[in-house]
C-alpha cells in the first residue's frame, strides 16, 4: 500500500503505542482520525500529531465497548478524511487479578473493549473499506494472546480470543482486497495497565518499536501477507 493520502482509524490513539502509531502514520502522510474515551486528551494528542510535517489528524471521543459510539467514529472519520482506508484497533484495557478477586463487571470491560470494540469497530469499516477497493486492518494483540499466566485470565481470555477473531476475519476479507494482521507485543514501556514509562525499563519495547511494524505491514506489496507477528524486547532481565 502506498501510504501518502491514505486515511486511518487508530483507536485508543491518544497515549502509548496507539499515539506511536498515529505518530508514524503522520509522517508517511497519512490523514488519521485518533478516538479515546477522555476529550482532553485527544485535543491534546491531536494538536501534538499536527505539529508533525506529513497528513494532518482529527479525533473523537469513542469507548469502543459501545457500538453507537464506534458508528459515530466511523462516521465522522468517513466525513472527516472522505473515507478509511486503514484501521488499527489498538484500544485495550487490562485487569491483572486471580479469577476469584475479578470482579464481573471488569471481567466483562476487558472482553467488550478487548474483544467486542474490535469487532464493532471491523464491522462498520469493512463496508467503507470495500467502498475505496479494499484497505488494511490491523489488530494490537499481545504475546499473552498465546502465552497464558496467572493473575491474567481476564485478559488471555481476551487476547486468545482476538487472535482467534482476526485470523478468521483475515480470511473472509481477503478477496476484497482488505488485509488483516494481528502484532503480538510483549513488555512495553508504556502507561498500560496503570504502569508509567520509565528508564528503569529501557530493556522493554517501546511505541515507536510497534509503529515500525505496523508501517512495515502496511508497506508490503499487495501480493504478500504477514497476518501474525510476534515482536518481543530482544534481552529482557535475566531471571
Amino acid at each position: 500500500m502506498r501510504l501518502a493520502n491514505k486515511t486511518a482509524i487508530v483507536t485508543g490513539g491518544t497515549k502509548g503505542i496507539g499515539l506511536g502509531i498515529a505518530e508514524a502514520l503522520i509522517r508517511e502522510g497519512v490523514a488519521v482520525c485518533i478516538s479515546a474515551r477522555h476529550p482532553n486528551e485527544i485535543q491534546s494528542a491531536v494538536d501534538r500529531l499536527n505539529q508533525l510535517n506529513g497528513g494532518r489528524a482529527v479525533g473523537f471521543v469513542c469507548d469502543v465497548r459501545d457500538y453507537r459510539q464506534v458508528k459515530g467514529l466511523i462516521a465522522h472519520a468517513v466525513k472527516e478524511l472522505g473515507g478509511v482506508d486503514i484501521l488499527i484497533n489498538n484500544a485495550g484495557i487490562g485487569v491483572f487479578q486471580t479469577v476469584e478477586e475479578t470482579s464481573p463487571e471488569d471481567f466483562r470491560a476487558v472482553l467488550e473493549t478487548n474483544v467486542f470494540g474490535v469487532f464493532y469497530c471491523c464491522h462498520e469499516t469493512i463496508p467503507q473499506m470495500k467502498k475505496r477497493g479494499g484497505g488494511y486492518i490491523i489488530n494490537i494483540s499481545s504475546l499473552a494472546g498465546v502465552n497464558a499466566h496467572p493473575r491474567m485470565a481476564a485478559y488471555n481470555a481476551s487476547k486468545f480470543g482476538l487472535n482467534g477473531f482476526s485470523e478468521a476475519l483475515m480470511q473472509e476479507v481477503r478477496h476484497d482486497n482488505i488485509k488483516v494482521s494481528y502484532i503480538m507485543p510483549g513488555y512495553v514501556n508504556t502507561e498500560f495497565g496503570g504502569d508509567s514509562p520509565s528508564a528503569e525499563k529501557s530493556w522493554q519495547l517501546t511505541p515507536a518499536d510497534i509503529a515500525r511494524v505496523v508501517i512495515d505491514l502496511l508497506s508490503h506489496d499487495n501480493r504478500a501477507l504477514a497476518s501474525r507477528i510476534e515482536i518481543r524486547p530482544s534481552k529482557p532481565p535475566r531471571k
